[in-house]
C-alpha cells in the first residue's frame, strides 16, 4: 500500500552523520596522537603498530579537517537540521593518559561547532566512535583495564565543560554492543571476540557501561539541560520459522544487543544476563560503587540500523548473511546490496516499535545508508552521482520511520550514515561510498579531494525543505 501521509514533527531533526577517523585525516596535525582506529588498515584486527606499512588513505580521509567550512556549507545548502559528529579522543588527549588537554584539538572542535551553528545546524557529539588513543591500548590493554574507567571520565569532563554551551546532545560509544564481536575495534583489546575468555570479555564491557553511565552522570551535573543518550547497533532478529526453538533462539540473539541499552536505560543487568553468567561460569568484579554508578541512566537512545537478521536453532539452516561487523542467518524474502547486506525498509519501524515498547524513551536514529561504488559522470558542464539507488533505499526507510512516528514512537530524528563519503573503518577504502556529496578520491590515494553533489543530495534537500512530504512523490 503507497503511504498517503507522513508523520515528521516539526521539530524532527533530519541531518547526516560521519565519524572523526572515518572523514578528518590530518591524523598527526596540531598534536594529535595514534587512534586505535589508525591501526586497522587491512579489514582485520591487525597488532596495534603505528605508522601502517604502506600507503595509508586514512592520513588524509576526506580531509574534512581542512575543509569543513566547504562541507558544512553544503550540509547547510541540503537543510540539515542536526549533524552527528564525533570527537577524535586522541585530538584532545594524545596519549589519553595525561593531565592536560591538547588546546589546539579543543580550538578545532570549538571552530567546528561555530561553524555548525552560524548555520543553524545542531551538532549530535559521539565521544568514542570507533577509536580511542592508541596508547591506551598499548599500554594498559584497552578497556581490559579498570583505569579505562577514569581516563575517559577525564576527557568526557573536559569536552564537556568545554562545549556546555555549543552542544547538548551527546552520545558515549558508538554501537556500544559491537565490542562484543570486535574487541580491538570498540575496545582498544587486541584480541579478536572468540580469543578471548568470556569472563574477560565481559569484564571490559562491563568497565565500558560504567565509564558511560558515569560520563552521563557528570554531563548532567556539568549542564542539567544536557540530553545525553547511548548508541547500540540495532539488528532486529527474526525466527526463520514459526518454530517456538526458533522464536526462542531470535529473542536470544536480540538480547545480545538489548543488553546493553537495558543497562543504560534501567542501570543495572537484566536477570537473563544474570542466568548466562551463572549458568556458564562467568565471573569478572563489580563493585558496589559501580553498581551505584549504572543508576546514571540516559536520556534518549540512539540506534544505527542497516538490515535485520533471521534466528534459528537448526544448524542446517545456519546460510549466514554478512553485515556490519557481525553476520546471522539470511532471510530469504529481502534482496541484497551489492555488498551482501540484506535491505529491509520494514525492519527500521519494527527496531523502533521494539525498543520504544520496552523503554519508553525516545529514539534518534543517528545512521542509516546505502553503500554503493558510484560512478562520477558528466551532466550538464559539471559532474554528478546519478544514485537512483540510494534515493530509493533511504526513500524506503524513511516512509518506514513515517510509520513509526504514527504508530506512537517518539522518534527525534534521522541523521543518514556518511553523508559526504567517508574512509571505511576497517578497509580504509573508499570505494563503498554512503554520501550525497561526492568526494574525489580513490583507494589508491588518486584524486583532487573536490566535492561534487550527487543527485541525492538534491532530493534530500527537497525531503527537508518539506519535512517528508517529498517522499509521496514519484
Amino acid at each position: 500500500m503507497k503511504a498517503e501521509k507522513v508523520y515528521f514533527p516539526d521539530d524532527f531533526l533530519w541531518g547526516g552523520a560521519v565519524a572523526a577517523n572515518q572523514c578528518e585525516g590530518a591524523v598527526l596535525e596540531d598534536g594529535k596522537g595514534y587512534s586505535t582506529a589508525d591501526a586497522l588498515t587491512t579489514g582485520v584486527f591487525a597488532e596495534p603498530q603505528i605508522p601502517p606499512k604502506g600507503f595509508y588513505l586514512k592520513e588524509e580521509a576526506s580531509d574534512c579537517y581542512h575543509r569543513y567550512k566547504e562541507d558544512i556549507a553544503m550540509f547547510a545548502e541540503m537543510g540539515f537540521k542536526a549533524f552527528r559528529m564525533s570527537i577524535a579522543w586522541s585530538r584532545i588527549f594524545p596519549k589519553g593518559d595525561e593531565e592536560e588537554p591538547n588546546e589546539a584539538g579543543l580550538k578545532f572542535y570549538d571552530d567546528v561547532f561555530d561553524e555548525l551553528l552560524k548555520h543553524g545546524i545542531q551538532p549530535v557529539v559521539t565521544l568514542s566512535h570507533y577509536e580511542m588513543p592508541l596508547h591506551l591500548a598499548v599500554k594498559y590493554g584497552g578497556w581490559a583495564d579498570r583505569r579505562m574507567i577514569q581516563f575517559f571520565a577525564h576527557y568526557a569532563e573536559t569536552v564537556y565543560q568545554r562545549y556546555k554551551e555549543k552542544v547538548k546532545l551527546w552520545l558515549m560509544f558508538n554501537e556500544i554492543n559491537m565490542m562484543l564481536h570486535a574487541p580491538f575495534n570498540g575496545g582498544g583489546i587486541n584480541k579478536k571476540a572468540e580469543e578471548m575468555e568470556p569472563s574477560e570479555l565481559y569484564q571490559a564491557i562491563h568497565y565500558q557501561l560504567v565509564a558511560s553511565a558515569l560520563a552521563v552522570k557528570i554531563g548532567h551535573e556539568i549542564n542539567p539541560e544536557f540530553k545525553i543518550g547511548c548508541m547500540i547497533a540495532g539488528s532486529p532478529h527474526y525466527p526463520l520459522t514459526c518454530r517456538p526453538d526458533d522464536v526462542l533462539e531470535a529473542q536470544k540473539k536480540d538480547r545480545e544487543s538489548l543488553f546493553f541499552a537495558d543497562v543504560h536505560v534501567r542501570g543495572e543487568y537484566p536477570g537473563y544476563m544474570k542466568r548466562l553468567f551463572r549458568e556458564q561460569g562467568i565471573h569478572f568484579e563489580i563493585t558496589d560503587e559501580d553498581r551505584m554508578l549504572l543508576k546514571h541512566t540516559v536520556d534518549f537512545i540512539s540506534i544505527s540500523y542497516y538490515m535485520s537478521y533471521c534466528a534459528t536453532a537448526d544448524p542446517e539452516k545456519n546460510i549466514l548473511a554478512q553485515g556490519n561487523i557481525m553476520s546471522a542467518v539470511k532471510n530469504p524474502y529481502l534482496e541484497e546490496s551489492e555488498w551482501g547486506w540484506q535491505i529491509d525498509p520494514e525492519g527500521l519501524r519494527y527496531i523502533l516499535n521494539q525498543y520504544y515498547d520496552r523503554y519508553q524513551l525516545p529514539i534518534f536514529i543517528v545512521e542509516n545508508g546505502l553503500g554503493a561504488k558510484d560512478q562520477l559522470v558528466e551532466q550538464d558542464g559539471t559532474y554528478t552521482v546519478e544514485d537512483g539507488y540510494r534515493i530509493d533505499y533511504l526513500k524506503k526507510h524513511l516512509l518506514q520511520v513515517s510509520e513509526a512516528i504514527a504508530d506512537g514512537v517518539p522518534v527525534m530524528g534521522y541523521t543518514a550514515w556518511g553523508c559526504i563519503d567517508l574512509i571505511a573503518n576497517t578497509s580504509a577504502a573508499i570505494s563503498k561510498r554512503y554520501g550525497m556529496i561526492y568526494v574525489d578520491r580513490n583507494d589508491d590515494g588518486t584524486g583532487t579531494m573536490k566535492r561534487y553533489k550527487k543527485q541525492s543530495f538534491y532530493w534530500y534537500r527537497d525531503v527537508i525543505a518539506s519535512n517528508g512530504a517529498a517522499l509521496l512523490e514519484n
